[in-house]
């Protein structure tokens, strides 16, 4: 063996051990049921057809068969399978269960009727932190866009350089990047910057995850 190849083996080696916190690390999260349209009005005398999303105990979607229900149905009735009917001026608890056999699971928003169908762009803000010995910190703001969904990281943002193929991702399990959306390789490590991000729903997924990608190594996360 040359020693040109023993020295990058033996450099992988110590990056790789050094970027490990865990040897094992958990990926099972707590399965999560949620609307996935935001509606805030309903005209008055239309339909609005509601969907759910149902993530499993490592956070990838799986089919259901939910049940909605309105706390108001004179103002809002819906059938079983979310297609909602704004029957006249008021306001309701639109509801939406699923009973696994086990553990039941809820998700509910108020819906008012009014003179036209408002659908509200969402916004949540969050900060990222480090899982790991390497630096990872900062605030950010993740927003509904009309061209898609924007992550925003303001000015106390800082990731360090010494990693070898740091990247980011949208998930819905902060320990794995199995079926995650992944943004791409991080290129500004230090201050504001942001990633429009096309094709993606608000409520696609819950966090901002960080992983070393040549090793498959979480970094850091964050909740979306």
């Amino acid at each position: 063996m040359k020693l040109y190849q023993l020295a990058f083996i033996i450099i992988s080696l110590f990056i790789f051990q050094s970027c490990i916190q865990d040897d094992f690390v958990d990926d099972m999260v707590e399965p999560n049921l949620r609307i996935s349209t935001p509606l805030d009005t309903i005209q008055l005398n239309t339909d609005f057809q509601f969907e759910e999303m149902f993530l499993n105990n490592i956070g990838n979607e799986v089919a259901i068969e939910a049940i909605w229900s309105s706390s108001n149905p004179a103002a809002i009735s819906i059938t079983d399978d979310g297609l909602a009917t704004a029957n006249m001026e008021g306001t309701s608890t639109i509801s939406v269960t699923y009973n696994d056999g086990t553990n039941e699971y809820q998700d509910a928003i108020i819906v008012t009727v009014g003179a036209t169908t408002i659908i509200n762009l969402q916004v949540s803000t969050g900060a990222i932190a480090t899982t790991s010995s390497y630096e990872l910190t900062g605030d950010f703001t993740f927003e509904e866009t009309i061209e898609g969904v924007k992550l925003t990281f303001e000015d106390n943002y800082a990731a360090s350089t010494a990693l070898p193929g740091l990247y980011v991702y949208l998930s819905n399990n902060a320990n794995s990047v199995g079926n995650a959306y992944e943004i791409g390789a991080v290129e500004v490590f230090n201050g504001a910057h942001e990633y429009i991000i096309p094709n993606v729903d608000f409520s696609d997924y819950q966090y901002v995850v960080y992983f070393c990608k040549p090793f498959n190594v979480k970094v850091g996360d964050g909740d979306l």
